[in-house]
């Protein structure tokens, strides 16, 4: 079964690539990859629809939300949360009617059990403004290319890249508990643009990072005492 939903405004998940289907961007290494996603979740309740993917590599999901033209199921108590193939949902969109089909359902991924809280979330202050985010994401991806060309050969191992990428996109953005990495994903996917303002939330243990191209949520780690 299919559902076709027409948006308010526009419905076009294809303008800004997010976060469905391929994205091409450089990698840690400086060479062309394709970051691909390929399911993706889809979710509607009333008059809001959010389309969640995690591209690999980055630990952290993508969301695009749009604003529906009239309520989920005419605004009836219910809502859909369904897994579908990412490239079907892209393919389906209807850029001219502002209308897209959800596709058949396929076998969710296990991120798809632990998402973001849908309110509760606060401000969160320290964010640098985007220029400084864009610059921070080319300083790390320069301090991983050079690292890791220091490396003699034998010792270029996936280990010990992982460990280097790990120390570089783990470290915090500014005064926030927000991870590089979650900057570096948002510039890949073309959330992160310099027409675009830029704001941090909170809600619980997840970190959200905002923008009007999309959104990147990354959940914090729990610290036991």
């Amino acid at each position: 079964m299919t559902e076709r939903f027409r948006g308010a405004d526009e419905l076009n998940l294809s303008t800004h690539r997010a976060p469905a289907s391929v994205w091409d961007r450089r990698g840690w290494d400086g060479t062309r990859e394709q970051l691909t996603i390929t399911r993706c979740l889809v979710g509607a309740a009333g008059t809001a629809l959010a389309v969640f993917g995690r591209p690999p590599s980055f630990e952290v999901l993508a969301i695009r939300a749009v604003r529906l033209a009239k309520p989920y199921e005419n605004g009836l108590e219910v809502t859909l949360d369904v897994t579908v193939s990412a490239g079907e949902l892209l393919e389906s969109v209807d850029e001219s009617a502002a209308t897209a089909v959800v596709p058949a359902a396929v076998t969710g991924p296990p991120w798809a059990g632990v998402l973001p809280p849908r309110g509760g979330w606060r401000p969160e202050a320290g964010l640098p403004v985007p220029d400084a985010l864009r610059a921070m994401v080319r300083a790390a991806v320069a301090e991983f290319r050079g690292r890791t060309q220091e490396l003699a050969p034998e010792g270029r191992t996936r280990a010990e890249l992982d460990r280097i990428g790990r120390d570089i996109w783990s470290r915090t953005v500014g005064d926030t508990p927000l991870p590089v990495r979650a900057v570096h994903a948002a510039q890949s996917l073309g959330f992160l643009r310099a027409d675009a303002p830029v704001a941090l939330f909170s809600s619980g243990a997840w970190l959200r990072l905002r923008t009007p191209y999309g959104s990147i949520a990354v959940r914090r780690a729990v610290r036991y005492c």
